[in-house]
C-alpha cells in the first residue's frame, strides 16, 4: 500500500563526495525528512556508511560525531530554527559533506518520529 502524501514542511539531506585538488563532486544519496529528528537520524546512518569505509585513523574523527550527544543536539536546534546543518569527514584529499536543510512546502509521505 502507498503510504498517503501530504504537503508540509520537510527536511532535505544529502550526501556528497568532492576532491580538494580538482574540485569533483560526486553525489552519494539524498533523502526527505519530515522532521529533524529524522533528518539527523539519515546523517548519523550515512556517516556510519561512510565511516566504515575508511581507514582507522581517518574513521576516528568520524566515529567521535556519531556519539556526540552535544552536536547532535546542537544540529536538531539547527534545524528546527530553519537553519542548514552540516558535517564534514575528511579522507585525504576527499572531503564527505552530509547536510540537512528545511524544504518548505514539500510533499512527503507520512513518517513516524
Amino acid at each position: 500500500m502507498t503510504p498517503a502524501l501530504e504537503l508540509r514542511m520537510g527536511y532535505w539531506c544529502e550526501a556528497i563526495a568532492y576532491t580538494a585538488m580538482d574540485s569533483r563532486t560526486y553525489w552519494l544519496g539524498s533523502c526527505p525528512a519530515a522532521t529533524p529528528r529524522l533528518a539527523l537520524r539519515w546523517l548519523r546512518s550515512r556517516a556510519g556508511h561512510i565511516t566504515d569505509q575508511l581507514d582507522p585513523a581517518t574513521a576516528g574523527p568520524a566515529r567521535s560525531w556519531l556519539i556526540d550527544d552535544i552536536e547532535h543536539q546542537y544540529a536538531l536546534g539547527v534545524l528546527t530554527e530553519g537553519g542548514m546543518y552540516t558535517h564534514t569527514i575528511p579522507d585525504g584529499q576527499v572531503r564527505y559533506l552530509l547536510s540537512a536543510r528545511p524544504a518548505a512546502r514539500t510533499v512527503l509521505p507520512r513518517q513516524d518520529p
